[in-house]
């Protein structure tokens, strides 16, 4: 005999009013289904659509996640959504930190809900088991160049609905599963309010963000193997992010700098 599943009530689009969540949100449209709502959010984008559009997917068929990984959740157990942001005129150079704003808000608006720590860029952890994933895609328009931040954050999933063994819920790790369309509502404001407090210091992180986010980020002071997009792999102690939102990793010939790869915790008995 099974455990039943939990209860799993669709988002209330009645509750999800762009106005009332920050002055960055334009629209807000829920979705029964979507293969994945980064692409639905581009293809708008490309269309025209303004700053501010989110679409959430009560289920994602074919969800994309950094270095090309595909996942799905079960219908309802999760959060899937994506938003459109044109962070224009704030320098390019500043761009790369928005992958790890991103992250640094989810840490933010789960405060209360679950004692979350970051991993370098961006996946939200729980005890080193990961409870949200975040992908950000550049997309070129008529417009100027724009970003589609997509966010995976599982909330009611068992352990055998789980993606990965080492993945987690807010179920599992808080023995609740908090009402989603709150929790979108959450999540929503709190990017709102960090992104604005980003862009109105003219893009620099040193004003606030650098220092919340390294605070936050479970990945320094650990020993990591980062799996770079060239396939090779760098092994070494984690000690800083630096202005640009690298990470700083120091191994026996010195440190590096790390603008993209998948970091693993290492563990002293996988060592």
């Amino acid at each position: 005999m099974t455990d039943a599943l939990p209860s799993r009530p669709p988002l209330d689009p009645a509750r999800l009013t762009a106005t009332e969540l920050g002055s960055l949100w334009s629209e807000i449209t829920v979705v029964t289904e979507a293969t994945s709502t980064n692409a639905l959010v581009a293809e708008r984008a490309r269309a025209g659509a303004p700053a501010g559009l989110v679409i959430a997917a009560e289920h994602q068929t074919a969800g994309r996640g950094r270095l090309d990984r595909t996942w799905e959740t079960p219908p309802q157990a999760a959060l899937t959504f994506s938003f459109l942001v044109r962070p224009a005129p704030l320098p390019p150079g500043r761009w790369p930190w928005l992958p790890l704003l991103a992250g640094y808000a989810v840490h933010q608006a789960l405060r209360g809900v679950a004692p979350t720590r970051l991993k370098w860029p961006n996946d939200v952890l729980v005890d080193d088991r990961k409870l949200a994933g975040i992908l950000v895609e550049l997309v070129d328009t008529d417009a100027g160049q724009a970003a589609v931040v997509g966010i995976g954050l599982n909330v009611s999933a068992t352990q055998d609905e789980l993606p990965v063994p080492t993945a987690t819920s807010l179920a599992l790790a808080t023995g609740t599963a908090p009402d989603r369309t709150e929790l979108l509502r959450g999540l929503l404001a709190t990017f709102a309010h960090e992104y604005a407090a980003w862009a109105g210091a003219d893009g620099n992180p040193d004003a606030g963000l650098r220092p919340a986010y390294r605070q936050a980020c479970a990945t320094l002071g650990t020993d990591v193997r980062v799996d770079l997009p060239s396939g090779e792999q760098l092994t070494g102690r984690a000690t800083d992010v630096d202005e640009s939102g690298r990470l700083a990793v120091e191994t026996a010939d010195g440190t590096v700098s790390v603008g993209a790869g998948d970091v693993v915790h290492v563990r002293a008995a996988d060592q």
